[in-house]
């Protein structure tokens, strides 16, 4: 048994018997020369492991298999999740994990742990490198379920208040809700077809019951996909609630602002004829024409006031 690393290089090293995890932040040229010196990899996978986020997928070679995934990373400031990308190389006694933005804690965390204790080091790379990366896609796809429960929550938050707070402040709140949830499901639908290859297909050099652990993974991600698809559910029914709430207010506003013109009309007009020239001049200046006047300005928006509470629109 041996642990090393490479001071130069954002590269360390884990060995375990036959097996070695190397395991790569962040790459750069002298990463990728590293791996072309001490490894035959194919030098587009080479390329793709700097180049930008590719979309899950695998590709297979006679002794080895280049996998690329993406795991939700939840970016606080914005408020929003987004994909991370890990690109791994499995041969039968090799796995090298290159994790391009070095955000994704449980892999560190993984690693570390594997670093600094000699019994985990037995247990996870002392059977096989099928062993190894069904333990480290397990850590990551573990990690997806604390960020769904998150979206859950508020959700929840959401439908508790929808009918209470201020439209504006609800709407905002379901956007970014609704947002986050596209990004989410744009990172883990692509990788379930890359996660149901390795229940599947047959790699010999993974020497483990593939279906049995690998399809523990599968069963997983998709029971984050169907959490996604519930919430997706749950937020449209929120927006179109939001909507309906939004034009019923709107509705109401319009009712009162029409009881409350139909009301003044009839008053506006009596005192137009008041103040126009329609009225002899002996009576302009006439204390009763005034007396008049109110009394039948009242007499009106009492009127009005009975027809429309009989009618039951007030």
């Amino acid at each position: 048994m041996a642990v090393t690393g490479e001071k130069k290089l954002n590269i360390q090293s884990i060995t375990e018997g036959k097996l070695t995890w190397v395991y790569i932040e962040k790459p750069a040229a002298a990463e990728v020369e590293f791996l072309k010196q001490h490894f035959k990899f194919h030098p587009l996978n080479l390329d793709d492991i700097v180049s930008r986020i590719q979309r899950p997928k695998i590709d297979e070679y006679d002794d080895h298999l280049f996998i690329v995934l993406h795991f939700p990373v939840f970016d606080k400031q914005s408020q929003i999740t987004r994909p991370s990308e890990v690109d791994v190389f499995i041969g039968e006694n090799y796995v090298v994990t290159v994790h391009c933005s070095a955000d994704l804690k449980p892999l560190a965390e993984f690693f570390t742990e594997c670093q600094l204790s000699e019994e985990k080091r037995r247990t996870y790379l002392g059977r096989s490198s099928g062993f190894l990366l069904y333990h480290i896609l397990d850590r990551l796809v573990n990690y997806c379920f604390p960020i769904l429960g998150k979206i859950t929550e508020s959700i929840d938050a959401i439908e508790d208040v929808i009918f209470a707070k201020a439209i504006p402040e609800t709407v905002q709140k379901i956007s970014v809700i609704r947002h986050d949830l596209i990004s989410f499901r744009r990172v883990i639908h692509p990788q379930i077809t890359v996660i149901e290859m390795l229940e599947r297909e047959e790699y010999p050099f993974f020497k483990e019951d593939q279906e049995a652990y690998f399809g523990d993974i599968a069963d997983h991600t998709r029971k984050i996909w169907d959490g996604l698809e519930d919430s997706k559910e749950v937020v449209d029914g929120l927006v179109d609630t939001s909507n309906w709430l939004t034009s019923h207010r709107i509705q109401e506003v319009m009712r009162i602002l029409t009881i409350f013109m139909s009301i003044i009309m009839p008053v506006e007009v009596i005192a137009s004829l008041e103040g126009s020239n329609l009225i002899p001049e002996p009576w302009l200046h006439n204390p009763l024409l005034f007396a008049l006047c109110f009394l039948i300005q009242v007499g009106i928006v009492v009127a009005m006031l009975v027809f429309l509470r009989r009618r039951r629109w007030i």
